[in-house]
């Protein structure tokens, strides 16, 4: 198959929805000889928010250090080649076509159908190891115990703040969540987590135990380095992400440290774009305690100053809570649909504003609100939902957007 042609498939791929468990993607990772090599050391990634910059502060720390890494994170904003990076670097468009069209004929073979998920994890995973990757970094896709991810051998386990979110699949409590996340801790492998709700860091510490698992909570925010990415929130992220990498073995020292946060680059959390003479930021903010931590970033980086806010988020999600958050930094709010089939009309959206927000009109698309919202002057902060944001980053880059639903 061509690359657009390989693609097709495996968006098309969708239809067989979500399966959480790991006897299907444990099948496929063995069929396509896609487990990473002996010696080559795994950190896997779990938690509510907060785990694709973690990752991404790993990855940017190996390449500092001189270690070959592979990323493996989703979801991607514009193009799918996002998700599977080697030292910084997208899977070419020719490798991808190739272990695509390999994987079709696999996954013909298989029953039940693998996912999109499962496939991709596939082709990430064969990629490293032909790569010759030295140290692999795994973000969860959802949840954790069953989470396609986890059928990778892990060395490493990171744990960034819990938070509700995916409650239709991982459960309706904090306890039930963390629980879920806990599902990647492995016996005798060294855990990290960040700071957590007391409930929360009762059922880690219960699972850790169980499984003979050492697990470390972060007490303090890494200081005495720049982090490139804004929010304090990101000070934890990074000292979460240096005991990972000091415990999978990365030669870690000052130089190395200050490159490697001073360098490390996540599209679409509080990124800063200017276009036709505005300040945009762009920040996927999808649940009540991402929108918390970006009106805090948003305060200390623009004090006092509003903005004209395009939002929109999925089904499932706490769009009061997220907007509840959201609404006291903006003077107007402009709704929309996403492009997924998961989309929230704008007039829903709209009926879950807080008493008090500031006026707000609603937009049978992103590019009718955005239209209107960069009419005006000052900032524009385009949030609440990833899909939105790598519409947003297609508009503004002229890139062609593709959004997938897992």
């Amino acid at each position: 198959m061509t690359y657009p042609e390989s693609i097709e498939w495996l968006f098309s791929t969708q239809l067989f929805g979500i399966k959480l468990g790991l006897e299907g993607p444990a099948r496929l990772l063995k069929e396509f000889l896609a487990y990473p090599a002996h010696g080559v050391k795994v950190i896997h990634v779990a938690g509510t928010n907060g785990k694709g910059s973690t990752c991404a502060m790993i990855d940017s720390l190996a390449r500092a250090s001189g270690t070959r890494c592979g990323l493996f994170t989703s979801p991607h904003l514009v193009d799918y080649r996002e998700r599977i990076r080697v030292s910084g670097e997208e899977i070419p468009r020719e490798a991808c076509a190739a272990m695509l069209t390999e994987l079709r004929e696999l996954c013909g073979r298989l029953d039940p159908h693998p996912t999109f998920f499962e496939i991709t994890l596939g082709l990430a995973m064969r990629w490293f190891r032909d790569s010759a990757c030295d140290l692999i970094v795994l973000e969860t896709g959802m949840g954790g115990r069953f989470d396609a991810t986890t059928a990778v051998p892990a060395d490493v386990c990171a744990i960034t703040p819990v938070g509700l979110d995916h409650m239709q699949w991982l459960g309706d409590t904090l306890e039930k969540i963390a629980m879920e996340k806990a599902g990647i801790l492995v016996e005798g492998k060294p855990a990290f987590s960040a700071p957590q709700e007391p409930g929360v860091q009762r059922v880690l510490e219960m699972e850790a135990n169980e499984r003979r698992c050492p697990l470390m909570f972060i007490d303090a925010p890494l200081v005495g380095y720049p982090v490139a990415l804004p929010g304090p929130h990101q000070r934890w992220n990074a000292a979460l992400a240096v005991e990972c990498a000091h415990a999978a073995g990365l030669r870690l020292d000052y130089e190395v440290v200050m490159h490697g946060l001073s360098t490390v680059r996540w599209p679409g959390r509080f990124e800063r774009i200017g276009f036709r003479g505005h300040e945009i930021v762009l920040d996927g903010a999808h649940n009540a305690q991402g929108a918390a931590v970006l009106a805090e970033t948003w305060r200390e980086q623009f004090g006092d100053r509003k903005a004209s806010l395009v939002f929109s988020a999925v089904g499932g999600k706490d769009v009061a809570g997220i907007l509840a958050c959201l609404s006291p930094l903006a003077d107007k709010i402009f709704f929309c649909p996403v492009d997924t089939p998961r989309a929230v009309s704008a007039g829903e959206l709209a009926a879950q504003l807080p008493k008090g927000a500031p006026p707000h009109s609603c937009h049978g698309s992103f590019d009718e609100a955005f239209e209107a919202a960069i009419g005006g002057e000052g900032l524009l902060l385009i949030a609440g939902s990833l899909f939105l944001v790598g519409e947003a980053k297609a508009r503004l880059e002229g890139a062609e957007f593709r959004s997938s639903t897992q």
